[in-house]
C-alpha cells in the first residue's frame, strides 16, 4: 500500500510533496513531473530523461522508423524551418 498523507496549496498554486513520500520516491529537488488533472483527481507522475546509453537505440528506431515513412533528410531540414517560422 502506497504512503498517504495530506499536504495543502499555497497561494501560489505551490504544493509540498511530504518528506515521507519523498523519500519513498527518492525525489529530489529538481525533478520533473507530469500533472495530469480530471474532475477532482490530480496525479503527479515523476519523469526522468533517458539514459545516454539509450540515445543510440532511440535514434537508430527513430531513422528506421522515418527510412519506413519515406522521410528523407531534407523534410526533417524543411519542418525544422517552418517551426522556426524561416519557411513556410
Amino acid at each position: 500500500m502506497a504512503n498517504v498523507s495530506t499536504t495543502k496549496m499555497s497561494s501560489k498554486g505551490q504544493v509540498v510533496i511530504p518528506e515521507n513520500i519523498r523519500k519513498q520516491l527518492n525525489l529530489k529537488a529538481g525533478a520533473q513531473s507530469v500533472v495530469v488533472g480530471e474532475k477532482d483527481v490530480v496525479i503527479l507522475k515523476n519523469i526522468a530523461p533517458p539514459n545516454l546509453d539509450e540515445f543510440g537505440d532511440l535514434i537508430a528506431d527513430a531513422r528506421k522508423k522515418g527510412k519506413q515513412a519515406g522521410i528523407k533528410k531534407s523534410d526533417i531540414s524543411d519542418a525544422v524551418l517552418v517551426a522556426r517560422g524561416k519557411k513556410k
